[in-house]
């Protein structure tokens, strides 16, 4: 399944779309491309307990990891409360994303103008923690 960036980004708003965010009103989709061209997608889940909720991206790497993927070629976000607004990852997803990513990997944001933009991880998380 090849998809292009734009069709990445159709799908993290389709993922969007099924975001439970009844405590924020702030609606994330992630759509992840692995390593073997296979997507995986992730939306927002709160939950009353705030701190317990789950990031879009961190359940896109989850779905990935459980389909067996390694690593990610490219990841596409959208959030916002209405209207998609340029929506990077949090601090604790750009680690996530770090575990399975490289200098390669494309992570894609944009906003309901129709601009979207590019970023490596190095230039989301710089000098980023890794164990080996």
């Amino acid at each position: 399944m090849t998809l292009s960036n734009e069709q990445l980004i159709e799908k993290a708003m389709e993922a969007r779309a099924r975001a439970y965010c009844r405590y924020s009103g702030y609606s994330v989709g992630a759509a992840i491309i692995d390593d073997q061209d296979r997507l995986h997608l992730g939306c927002n889940v709160e939950n009353a307990a705030y701190p317990l909720g789950n990031c879009a991206e961190a359940a896109a790497v989850a779905a990935m990891v459980q389909q067996g993927g390694k690593h990610i070629a490219r990841i596409a976000v959208a959030g916002g409360r209405t209207a998609i607004t340029a929506c990077t990852p949090c601090g604790g997803c750009r680690q996530r994303i770090n575990e399975f990513a490289d200098e390669n990997t494309v992570i894609i944001v944009f906003d309901d103008s129709g601009e979207w933009r590019e970023y490596t991880i190095a230039e989301l998380l710089p000098a980023s923690f890794h164990l080996d």
